[in-house]
Formats: structure tokens, sequence, C-alpha cells
């Protein structure tokens, strides 16, 4: 009777851990990833282009140094939401640190541009060695903004 039951409960966990993130398209095409705790988000905010007759546009390349004046201070980030996210390892000096070590320099030389912040989310553009540079925050998890892994 030990046995049956443990072999269940063993089944049940395995099948918890078993569920996968999804990609799928929509009928217009936009890609949406569906996540195992039942929530979604859009992968391609930009509608594809389809058909062969359309031409591809060109756009416009966009500078990648930094041009900050030299008596540019850094805007002030929540207090709150960084305290918050300092438990989790996700405030605005983690972020600094990897961003320095994406890109072999200080965290002195780091400069904070702008930001778009939120509780759970959050968009970071700094000056990394004279390059723009942004990074999102999704919860905790810091990426480099347009890597999906």
């Amino acid at each position: 009777m030990k046995t049956l039951i443990f072999t269940l409960f063993l089944f049940i966990a395995s099948v918890g851990f078993a569920q996968n993130n999804y990609i799928v398209k929509t009928e217009d095409g936009k890609r949406v990833l569906l996540k195992a705790d039942f929530t979604w988000e859009y992968i391609d905010l930009e509608k594809p282009e389809t058909g062969s007759n359309v031409a591809k546009q060109v756009k416009p390349l966009k500078s990648t140094t930094c041009n900050v004046a030299q008596n540019f201070t850094e805007p002030k980030l929540n207090k709150k939401i960084q305290s918050q996210l300092k438990r989790g390892r996700a405030s605005i000096n983690h972020i600094k640190k990897k961003v320095a070590k994406d890109y072999n320099c200080t965290v002195d030389a780091i400069l904070l541009l702008s930001f778009s912040e939120q509780k759970e989310k959050g968009v970071y553009h700094f000056c990394a060695n004279g390059t723009k540079v942004a990074y999102k925050r999704m919860g905790n998890s810091i990426l480099k903004k347009g890597k999906f892994f």
C-alpha cells in the first residue's frame, strides 16, 4: 500500500514538472509565449509582413555611441521599488554589475541614461564604454534587451 501511494505521488509530481512554455502564432501573425503558469505575453510587438510582393523597408541605423553632456546626472529611481528588488538581487546596483561584467568595465563607468520601471518589470538604458545598451528586468531576472534566453 505504501509503494502504491508513493508511486502515485511521484507520478503526480512529475506531471507538474513536465509542463513547458509554448510559442504559438495568432491568426494575424503575432507570436505569443504561453507560459506554464497560465499567463501569456507577446513576443513580437510588430506584426510580421507577409507576401512576396511586399518591399522590404530599410530602417536607418541607430547611433550606438553615447553622446552625453558633461553635466549629465543619472535619473533617480523609486526607492520603494529598489528596496524590494534588493532582496531578489535585481536592484540598479546589481544590474550595473551585470552590465559591467558583460562589457568588461568597472561599475563606475556605467551610466544610467533612462529607465522605465515597475515592480514586476523594468527597462534600463545604459552607456557602457561609450556604447548604448538596454537591459530588461522581468521579476528578478536581468537580460540584455533583445535576447530571449
